[in-house]
């Protein structure tokens, strides 16, 4: 019996968790192609209209950043940023004035970020991006709501699942 099994209490078949198998790798692979396939759309639609200074995670990331006020430590909290050198990025941010940083409130030692004008615009080239998809991915990428849905539905199972993996150490 496998370890999942042993867990569960229950006896997976063989053909069934051969099936499995085949089908979780090839999403990890399409889960992480996916992503940078968006960085790249990200990237092309800057290009588009004339360059930019910034990288396409860091477009994400001020997308990400929208009108909330927050710490660098909740970007990776809340998942907007998933790399593992968030100050660096924010740092850059500012310094090119895409962000600016003010002390909060309550922690003094803590500081806030927000998106300038500059970043503001940033925001609004991904939204623009974003609205063009909506309207198109259904009549030209033949992708459904219900299509949506249930990929939508899959992927949190998933990541509870990993989540599951890691806080009860599975």
């Amino acid at each position: 019996m496998t370890i999942a099994a042993q867990l569960i209490g229950k006896s997976v078949p063989a053909a069934v968790e051969d099936e499995i198998s085949g089908l979780y790798l090839e999403s990890l692979t399409l889960v992480e192609r996916l992503h940078r396939r968006l960085l790249d759309v990200i990237k092309d639609e800057f290009e588009r209209r004339g360059g930019n200074a910034l990288n396409s995670v860091q477009a994400l990331l001020l997308y990400n950043i929208g009108d909330k006020e927050l710490s660098a430590s909740e970007l990776r909290a809340r998942g907007y940023y998933l790399g593992a050198n968030v100050s660096y990025n924010v740092k850059k941010l500012v310094e090119m004035g895409y962000l600016q940083q003010t002390r909060s409130r309550v922690d003094r030692r803590s500081m806030r970020i927000t998106l300038t004008a500059k970043g503001r615009a940033v925001h609004e080239v991904i939204t623009a991006l974003y609205e063009k998809h909506m309207q198109t991915i259904a009549p030209l990428g033949g992708i459904s709501p219900d299509d949506f849905k249930l990929l939508n539905r899959s992927l949190l199972r998933l990541e509870r699942y990993w989540t599951d993996q890691i806080r009860y150490k599975l």
